[in-house]
């Protein structure tokens, strides 16, 4: 805070307010916020509303809950205390949540401070809603954004129940609620959070609902009575018989809906949501000039990442709102007669008495275009929300023994189970291990699987729709009966024939061949099937001379329609020659080859600078493909850091923690990322 404090542009404004507090006194406050501070601190109840109606006040006057009161609460009881006017408490309570309010934006919004103090903290619509026209939205506003900041540090305890104190300090910000649970339960990495979240909201209507509905009867049909509730319902399509369709529910509603079509939200895209259906919300109401404010936060978040048309646009939609708020002030509101005469003075009689409503209509015209903007430029190029119409589908061959099920569960661990789909083509073989087909043809042979409902489920679930499949168990050699898998964000199909066929290849957005050393590959599949799937040393040795005219005419072609080729090598062959009938350890070298690749140079840097490793990079004669090969051993830490360094913006779809792996698994983590980096780049440019 005190780099703000430092600031004289923000010493200035905080200059501003304070004399503002000083030398006006709006007629809500004069007449119904102060009054009602002072019945409170002259006689102490937890039903401060009941003390309020018994000494005859409106009902009109405090329609708010206890986290509202409470707040106002200390600084008046200080200016009681001090025999100041109650006035100044009141004004410098909300000077407190501006200031709160401005820290929490810096820390959603870093390295952006000088232009949060000219956008936010001289924003017109703040100091005229609030230091003028003396509505208290800012309090309810400052909760919600700390709601906000909690669930971005997944903090879901602390974000419930702040959120739910909003609630209580103004009853309108249960519109925001739908919005954190559809966001808390479609990002997957997130919900197992939702959980925590909902006890937080039961712990603060616990605190703060029940007992205002319980202990206040008077708060509550002071709530209920609130004549701003009613003002949703003015703009509405009459079709008769007393049938209405009512506008601003309807366009909740639709943003509402939207927010829910997205497959995954991430924070970015579920503030923005959040913020236009505020946005929209008190742009079709006739509502009180504080609930503008509520949109503050989004319009401060899309100036910050948009361009000066942007603040340009956002500056003009704030100077009409302060002129349309003063004009519809009312006769006794502020500067009210002056711009009356103006009015009378300035325009023709035709247009005088319409003044105010052309302004205000002009004031809508402006921030629909500015919803529109900001729905094109924050939802429709945010990443997360192009990724919601069609998933990732990563494909990934090679021959059997080539340790595609390993590089499969190393990619999902980056991106966590509950976001991935996995789908095998052993699961595709089409007979059971005992069938006698299997003595004339091997499991490499196309023929004798079902390619074609293997492609069949893959575009089913690229195009978002959930399958029916069988699972293969290698240890029996049967086939399991049917079951769902689910579409997800991450598909990866993998097997023999996973680049086959062109309907397969097409449905990729980044395709992988694991082309291990084929010496290597019988030493890891006579481990596997000795070890793992219970066979005989003698079957597993017979049958790599019976697959190997299989591998070589279908497997191995695959690797020449691959986007990545990643290909496992032992650094000596001598390595793998036993010693006493033991294989020494082992030590490996990996060889990449990229197609249309172009962070290679960068991948070369970090893989040297960070992770310490010896790379060879050599490149034809256009660039089309680069060979890279890595030789050394590196950590898991040393990993994840270079993949900060290489694809930053992908952080964004893995889990929240991601499991990296050391040694060579750990650096087909990192390349394999690095290229689903550029296939996201690439679709989204495409």
């Amino acid at each position: 805070m005190k780099k703000f404090f430092f600031n004289p542009v923000f010493l200035l404004g905080l200059a501003l307010r304070v004399g503002l507090i000083a030398v006006v006194v709006p007629d809500a406050v004069g007449n119904w916020y102060v009054p009602f501070l002072s019945a409170s601190v002259g006689s102490l109840s937890l039903d401060p509303w009941a003390v309020w109606l018994h000494q005859g006040g409106t009902p009109a006057a405090f329609p708010y809950g206890y986290a509202m009161w409470l707040f106002f609460l200390p600084l008046s009881l200080v200016c009681k205390a001090l025999g100041a006017p109650l006035a100044y408490g009141y004004g410098m309570s909300l000077v407190v949540a501006d200031i709160a309010l401005l820290q929490l934006l810096s820390k959603m919004l870093p390295g952006r401070d000088r232009l949060l103090i000219a956008v936010y903290w001289w924003s017109p619509i703040v100091i005229v809603a609030s230091y003028v026209l003396g509505f208290n939205d800012l309090v309810p506003v400052v909760l919600l954004v700390f709601s906000l900041y909690y669930v971005k540090q997944t903090r879901p305890l602390r974000a419930g129940l702040v959120c739910m104190a909003a609630v209580s300090a103004k009853l309108s910000m249960m519109l925001a609620l739908p919005f954190f649970l559809i966001y808390l339960l479609h990002n997957r990495a997130l919900r197992q959070h939702l959980p925590m979240f909902i006890r937080g909201l039961v712990i603060g209507a616990i605190l703060l609902l029940l007992p205002f509905a319980v202990l206040t009867p008077s708060g509550g049909g002071m709530l209920l009575s609130n004549p701003e509730l009613g003002k949703v319902y003015r703009l509405a399509i009459d079709f008769g018989n007393g049938v209405h369709i009512y506008i601003v529910p309807l366009v909740y509603l639709f943003v509402l809906y939207a927010t829910w079509r997205v497959r995954r939200l991430n924070f970015e895209l579920f503030n923005v949501m959040l913020g236009l259906a505020f946005l929209l919300v008190v742009l079709f109401t006739p509502a009180s000039p504080g609930w503008f404010i509520w949109a503050m936060p989004l319009l401060v978040a899309y100036q910050a990442r948009s361009d000066r048309i942007a603040i340009g646009l956002v500056a003009l939609f704030s100077v009409l709102y302060v002129v349309s708020s003063l004009l519809l002030a009312g006769p006794g509101g502020i500067f009210s007669e002056q711009l009356h005469s103006f009015e009378m003075l300035m325009l023709p009689p035709q247009l005088a008495d319409k003044f105010a409503s052309l302004v205000h209509t002009v004031m809508v015209a402006a921030g629909i275009i500015l919803a529109v903007r900001i729905w094109r430029e924050a939802v429709s190029r945010n990443d997360f929300f192009r990724l919601s119409r069609q998933p990732f589908v990563l494909g990934v061959a090679g021959d059997s023994g080539a340790g595609k099920d390993a590089f499969s569960d190393a990619v999902k661990g980056l991106f966590g189970a509950h976001s991935v789909a996995t789908l095998s083509g052993d699961d595709y073989h089409l007979w059971d291990r005992q069938k006698p087909m299997w003595q004339v043809m091997t499991h490499l042979n196309p023929m004798a699987n079902d390619l074609e409902g293997f492609a069949h489920d893959l575009v089913a679930l690229s195009d978002g729709r959930d399958i029916q499949s069988r699972h293969y168990d290698h240890s029996t050699g049967r086939m399991s009966r049917p079951f769902k898998i689910r579409s997800n964000d991450i598909i990866i199909a993998s097997g023999l024939h996973a680049l086959y066929m062109p309907i397969l290849r097409e449905c990729y957005n980044l395709s992988v061949y694991l082309d291990i050393d084929e010496g290597l590959r019988r030493h890891f599949k006579l481990q596997r099937d000795v070890h793992q799937r219970g066979h005989t040393v003698e079957r597993v040795l017979a049958s790599f001379e019976r697959r190997e005219p299989d591998s070589v005419r279908f497997i191995r072609p695959q690797a020449a329609y691959a986007d990545l080729v990643l290909s496992l090598q032992p650094i000596h062959p001598q390595l793998l020659t036993e010693v006493n009938g033991k294989v020494p350890p082992l030590r490996f070298k990996l060889v990449t080859r990229s197609r249309h690749g172009f962070n290679e140079l960068s991948l070369t840097r970090v893989l040297i600078g960070v992770c310490g490793l010896h790379v060879d990079m050599v490149s034809n004669k256009d660039a089309s493909e680069v060979a890279l090969t890595i030789e050394g051993e590196t950590s898991a830490a040393d990993i994840a850091l270079a993949a900060q360094l290489i694809c930053p913006r992908i952080f964004e779809f893995l889990d929240l923690r991601p499991k990296w792996q050391d040694g060579v698994m750990g650096l087909m983590q990192l390349i394999t990322l690095s290229h689903i980096n550029q296939a996201l780049t690439k679709r989204f440019i495409w």
